[in-house]
């Protein structure tokens, strides 16, 4: 990555010892809340700032591999072979091209997963087994979800230290976060017992529409410091992005989306050590 992503993301902010790696989950039951840009342009911008990233697709919709460059049509392990057969998580393991950034890509194969899963044992923990059982090289591992609640979300719930979850600002945006933090509830008390809520994260921002404001006010008053101040803004760029297979921190730096994204980053390493940080 080049110098400007360096100046924005010093690589002394938040410096994380491999064996101390981080597992998040970035979860809405709810589609076209900007998850999986959410995913790819955050996992970037870690990169930049130097840590090391794993970004892992188990979203059946293969939107985060496709974004990274990667045809998911080709027969490629993936995210289906490490939960169903067992694969090792290193020998899914892709290139994505981008430093410090690798993908354990999805696979056409991924969209029967939740039926195969079901007469496996330990269905809920094959994920969490397949990432805990190596010595994986990354700092922080990002996992794509489904929108959906079922057991590929279930495994990426089991398998995580934390949840970040991208929040449309729309009106029944507080409504589909309560089905989600209760469905988080309930996976805390039956399959992960340390899972914590990292983060929400507005997104699709537009200030000149008068909603987007009142569902941002709304949020923060129910949520507190639990929600991001950087707000991830409506912009045609970070759309454009992923037809040309590239994270929008790549495809235009100096654009708005690519900027917030920046900020999103900086901002979770800085609450990743504690650090209160003044927006």
């Amino acid at each position: 990555m080049g110098s400007a992503e360096e100046d924005v993301l010093p690589q002394d902010v938040g410096t994380t010892p491999t064996s101390a790696r981080r597992i998040i989950a970035i979860a809405n039951q709810k589609g076209g809340v900007g998850k999986t840009t959410t995913a790819i342009n955050l996992g970037t911008a870690l990169a930049a700032a130097g840590k090391t990233v794993l970004l892992v697709d188990l979203d059946p919709q293969g939107n985060a591999t496709t974004g990274l460059g990667t045809d998911r049509r080709r027969r490629i392990i993936s995210t289906y072979n490490v939960l169903v057969e067992g694969t090792s998580v290193q020998e899914a393991t892709h290139d994505t091209g981008i430093p410090n950034l690798s993908l354990v890509p999805s696979s056409r194969d991924l969209s029967g997963a939740d039926l195969e899963l079901i007469d496996l044992t330990s269905r809920e923990y094959r994920l969490r087994r397949a990432l805990r059982s190596e010595t994986l090289p990354h700092q922080f591992i990002l996992i794509d979800c489904p929108p959906a609640l079922g057991l590929l979300t279930v495994n990426a719930l089991a398998a995580a230290d934390a949840v970040l979850v991208p929040l449309q600002c729309e009106f029944y945006a507080l409504e589909g976060l309560s089905l989600l933090l209760h469905a988080i509830e309930r996976i805390k008390r039956s399959f992960n017992s340390r899972l914590e809520i990292q983060g929400l994260v507005l997104t699709m921002f537009d200030k000149r529409n008068n909603l987007c404001d009142m569902v941002a006010v709304d949020v923060r008053q129910h949520f507190g410091d639990k929600v991001y101040q950087t707000v991830i803004p409506r912009n045609v760029r970070v759309s454009e992005a992923p037809s040309h297979g590239k994270p929008v921190l790549l495809y235009d730096f100096a654009c708005a989306g690519s900027q917030a994204y920046v900020h999103l980053a900086r901002e979770m390493l800085c609450r990743e050590v504690g650090v209160i940080h003044d927006a």
